[in-house]
């Protein structure tokens, strides 16, 4: 994947709230309590990883910019929490995701257990406009057969150690290119709604392209 961050010293450094960009992509992290989605999240964004983490309540996100064939995606990644009780709050957030990555902790059966009514809500909610990819923490073993039957893509990382971090995020944002592109490709009228992909933001217009 050619793909780079907006620290890259190519490009130097990207306030978060920079709105000049080509494309914007909403991803969603989500799965059961303490499986360490907001130390995945801060690892891809800030390059920082702290043992210390609470909970997250409610929901909160980051934002980091990477470039893919010379164009400028800005990716607005939400953590949810992953209680019971923030269920009502947390899948509200779901609509307009155009991906996800689904984690959940290879040493803890009840979040593995707790992953098909992760994946209930998001498909429901998200009417299916979205890639996902399965993330799991820990040592895989021959479990990935199961998921590779289900047509997840998945990835074996640690937020810790760096591992597999960045690439999850590269791949899943890959995929949404191409997504995008066959998408065009097939039916032309797209490009008329392409502007959905920007969220609120209001860049100026782009041709009817992907280009990604």
């Amino acid at each position: 994947l050619q793909m780079a961050s907006a620290q890259d010293s190519r490009y130097g450094q990207k306030d978060s709230s920079d709105q000049n960009f080509d494309y914007m992509f909403k991803l969603l992290i989500i799965g059961n309590s303490s499986v360490g989605k907001t130390s995945f999240l801060f690892r891809y964004a800030d390059d920082s990883f702290t043992s210390a983490f609470v909970s997250t309540v409610g929901i909160d996100f980051k934002v980091k910019t990477v470039f893919k064939n010379e164009k400028r995606i800005k990716l607005q990644i939400w953590d949810t929490a992953g209680q019971e009780r923030y269920r009502t709050i947390t899948t509200a957030y779901y609509r307009g995701a155009m991906g996800f990555i689904l984690m959940y902790d290879i040493t803890n059966e009840e979040s593995f257990n707790a992953v098909q009514d992760c994946l209930t809500f998001a498909f429901f909610l998200a009417q299916e406009k979205f890639v996902h990819l399965l993330e799991i923490l820990g040592y895989a073993s021959n479990i990935n057969m199961f998921f590779i039957f289900l047509g997840f893509e998945f990835f074996e990382t640690s937020a810790k150690d760096n591992i597999n971090v960045k690439q999850t995020f590269e791949r899943l944002v890959d995929i949404i290119c191409d997504k995008m592109s066959e998408s065009l490709e097939t039916d032309p009228t797209i490009a008329a709604s392409k502007q959905n992909t920007r969220l609120k933001d209001t860049p100026p217009p782009q041709q009817p392209n992907c280009g990604c």
